[in-house]
């Protein structure tokens, strides 16, 4: 004798239980497409914090040198806060979307990197937003020392602080964090280009904390030496993530294009400001390049062309990757030790570094591009463990 739900289905009908599970689909369906907004909006939005941060700090460092030393409460400061604020908060709406997710037992949403479980396993959080987070919690952090630091000893006259120093680092973690979250989505066009500007960013900054060491005796400047290494670090890094052709060559174009807005804006928004609150500019002031968009290597584009045709070489030729991006590494920072005196030399109204010293940071491409195409490679290896291949918290 056969029921009723057995005739529908030995007539082909899906019987009582279709319309559920049609509806179960089309809730998945929508929950899905409501998470991959969540993470496109998401992820820009730490982007966008990041930049802020970056015109911020542009901004700050061209006060400093047109006008004089500032207090805490000024508004490149208020950038530059507002930054990891926005930053900052973003990344916590993403933990509590997937913690939620993970309490309701939904499938873990798909958005910056792998989740995992912190602070007594009370939140899930992905790894990109929760190193995000963590940034830009502690920029504000270091904030209040700053705070102190103006409270006690007044007018800040150089970078290489302490509490400036925690803070370049805690912003250098944001900025990481960016990269791992749209590294997370790279198999997306939108996860691509993500990469593609976020790289450029922590190229320009990732320098920046390396004025710690000017108290020690290198043989170079260290904020040099940061920008020989990291350039090239992070240009194959992103190279090999993205493993298309001319991802390098955007890469470097992308720096390029923020290298000429922040030219153009810093000393524009520090004359303009200083109008505004009534600050006279500093007297005898020369006609000097903007400081942070001068350090920005403008000739990367070179080493990136010379990175596209060694990784050519890998996709067409078949040659052992392992050794290509160790060569890569090691052509990139000759290229940028070599450049970047001249660079300097070439925007500053007077010779800037010594023929001497050109040659000293020339060789110290060599075993600092060695350890950059080490380590982009490794890091270019890593990045893809951090994007979640299933649902599980680990």
């Amino acid at each position: 004798m056969s029921t009723p739900a057995s005739s529908d289905a030995t007539e082909g009908r899906a019987g009582p239980a279709a319309p559920i599970a049609q509806g179960e689909s089309a809730a998945a369906s929508a929950t899905e497409s409501d998470n991959g907004t969540a993470a496109r909006v998401g992820a820009w939005v730490v982007l966008l914090g990041t930049a802020v941060t970056l015109v911020g700090l542009s901004w700050d460092i061209q006060w400093h040198n047109d006008v004089g030393p500032d207090t805490f409460f000024t508004l490149p400061h208020l950038f530059l806060y507002s930054g990891s604020a926005i930053s900052g908060f973003a990344s916590l709406a993403m933990v509590l979307i997937t913690t939620s997710a993970q309490r309701a037992g939904r499938p873990v949403p798909r958005m910056g990197g792998t989740p995992i479980r912190v602070f007594g396993s009370n939140l899930a959080a992905p790894i990109g937003y929760m190193i995000a987070g963590a940034g830009a919690a502690l920029f504000l952090l270091y904030g209040l020392l700053d705070l102190e630091w103006h409270s006690i000893y007044g007018f800040d006259a150089v970078l290489n602080t302490p509490s400036h120093v925690a803070l370049f680092l805690s912003i250098t973690l944001t900025m990481i964090g960016s990269i791992i979250v749209f590294a997370a989505h790279r198999d997306h066009l939108w996860g691509r280009i993500g990469i593609v500007l976020a790289i450029p960013i922590l190229i320009t900054f990732a320098p920046i904390p390396t004025n710690a060491l000017n108290n020690l005796h290198l043989p170079a400047d260290p904020t040099i030496l940061g920008i020989v290494l990291f350039g090239p670090m992070l240009l194959i890094l992103g190279g090999a993530l993205l493993a298309r052709l001319g991802a390098t060559i955007a890469i470097a174009a992308a720096l390029g294009a923020m290298q000429a807005i922040l030219w153009w804006f810093s000393p524009w928004a520090a004359e303009t400001y200083a109008s505004a609150i009534g600050l006279p500019l500093r007297d005898g002031l020369t006609s000097r390049p903007p400081e942070l968009p001068a350090i920005m290597p403008m000739f990367l584009i070179v080493a990136a062309a010379a990175v596209e045709g060694l990784f050519w070489l890998v996709r067409a030729r078949g040659f052992d990757a392992k050794k290509i991006v160790l060569v890569a590494g090691v052509v990139t920072g000759v290229i940028v030790g070599a450049t970047f005196p001249l660079q300097m030399n070439l925007t500053h109204a007077m010779p800037h570094i010594a023929f001497g010293d050109i040659m000293t940071i020339t060789i110290l491409g060599v075993p600092l591009g060695l350890l950059a195409g080490f380590l982009g490679s490794r890091f270019a290896t890593m990045l893809p463990v951090f994007a979640p291949a299933t649902t599980a918290v680990r």
